[in-house]
């Protein structure tokens, strides 16, 4: 049979670990190091197991907030059956940056496919009224009221865009708002770019809402006067 001496190597008295010595010992699991070395890989599981978790309920709590997706995790179009109507607005702006010469030439009326700005508000109203048919779980809305606004704007140069949507629905027009924006955005660029094909579409986004739920939202520096 072979054996082996341990021989004393430090202060601590024990061989540096090798698998030639694990082998030779007895009862390997009782040599101090390895056992060390053991509990520490346990405890870093545990610890791993213990965060896997904590996220996991963090997620849970951030999917059951999503009224767009079921328990499984599909996306569904929210029941507003058991709400009552009431009056609701948004308003949602944008712009689109270009040259001085291309700005130039669309007030002068002088764009390749004639009324640029005229054509960039229909489309945009247009485009509020097909929000549903665009947004997959956005729900078809009565609108009462749909304005939108195109402001030359010769600091960016270029236009600053406006829409305005009014309801009295179960749910908001936020989406209805943005629609309109972007749609009357890309129209713009549509008819103007012969005249330059690097214009720029900034940022849309929500500047107000009045109505449901969840109540007011204005961002910073608008109130409801601006609506």
């Amino acid at each position: 049979m072979l054996t082996r001496s341990i021989v004393n190597t430090g202060e601590k008295g024990f061989e540096p670990l090798t698998p030639w010595f694990v082998a030779m010992c007895s009862n390997p699991l009782s040599y101090t190091p390895l056992v060390k070395l053991i509990g520490f890989i346990q405890f870093t599981q545990r610890f791993m197991m213990l965060a896997r978790q904590h996220c996991f309920m963090q997620d849970n709590d951030n999917f059951n907030s999503l009224s767009h997706l079921n328990e499984t995790g599909e996306a569904q179009m929210v029941d507003v059956s058991a709400k009552q109507p009431t009056r609701r607005q948004a308003i949602a702006a944008g712009r689109i940056r270009m040259s001085e010469s291309t700005l130039e030439a669309i007030e002068a009326g002088n764009a390749p496919k004639g009324d640029v700005i005229g054509t960039a508000k229909l489309a945009g109203i247009m485009a509020a009224k097909q929000t549903a048919n665009l947004i997959p779980l956005c729900h078809p809305l009565p609108l009462s009221k749909i304005e939108v606004k195109i402001t030359c704007d010769r600091n960016l140069p270029g236009y600053q865009i406006r829409a305005s949507v009014i309801t009295k629905a179960e749910t908001g027009v936020e989406m209805e708002a943005l629609t309109a924006v972007s749609v009357a955005a890309l129209t713009l660029y549509d008819m103007a770019k012969a005249l330059e094909k690097s214009m720029q579409i900034e940022n849309i986004c929500l500047l107000g809402k009045t109505g449901g739920k969840s109540g007011d939202y204005f961002v910073e520096g608008m109130t409801t006067s601006d609506l």
